[in-house]
């Protein structure tokens, strides 16, 4: 359990609150996750919590749009950073890689959500999440095939829909070994792979 200063922004209680939620959703099934356990992982009582959030589905949706929001800025921080298309395309990769192993909660929430069968709130974020980032990479490899870097021929949406059912890849089965780390040993090898199915062959 987790001590948080008694007196904190509403800003800091939500961010704080999405901590807890997802280190608890890193332990432990995220469905099962009750504001009981949230407020005392906080170190608060569940008056405190719902001063913020009126509901469970509140806190759930707060969580997936601060985790939606930190993954793209790491990601969008570590393309710009990159010399070329295809070095932002790896560094996007990599971060996104660091960004779970640092955060192993976070895959558990997204599958979760997104086998809902009802269009719930989260899972509405999880599946914006997931189109805004798809827009990330198809603009990144655009870019990568107008530079020379990429093959001329190459399917944008068929590789950014690979790009990132590589990375779900990894996660499950590093979820399934019980072993995050495995996610980081595997990630370049198996980046290298995909990238020399994209690149240009000239």
């Amino acid at each position: 359990m987790k001590k948080h200063p008694k007196h904190l922004s509403a800003d800091e209680r939500r961010a704080a609150t999405v901590d807890a939620v997802v280190e608890l959703a890193a332990e432990q099934n995220p469905s099962e996750i009750t504001t009981t356990a949230i407020a005392k992982h906080m170190g608060v009582t569940q008056g405190a919590l719902f001063k913020h959030f009126p509901t469970k589905d509140a806190i759930l949706q707060t969580v997936m749009e601060f985790v939606a929001n930190r993954l793209l800025s790491r990601v969008d921080k570590a393309a710009r950073a990159a010399p070329t298309p295809v070095a932002a395309i790896e560094a996007i990769f990599m971060a996104h890689i660091e960004f779970v192993v640092e955060n192993p909660g976070v895959p558990r929430m997204m599958f979760g959500e997104l086998q809902h069968a009802k269009l719930t709130a989260p899972k509405r974020l999880a599946q914006t999440l997931i189109r805004r980032y798809g827009e990330r990479l198809h603009n990144l490899i655009e870019e990568g095939k107008a530079a020379g870097e990429l093959s001329a021929s190459l399917d944008t949406g068929a590789a950014a829909t690979l790009f990132i059912g590589t990375i779900q890849g990894l996660v499950m089965q590093s979820m399934l070994a019980g072993d995050v780390e495995l996610v980081r040993k595997d990630a370049p090898r198996v980046f290298a792979i995909f990238l020399r199915g994209i690149r240009s062959k000239q």
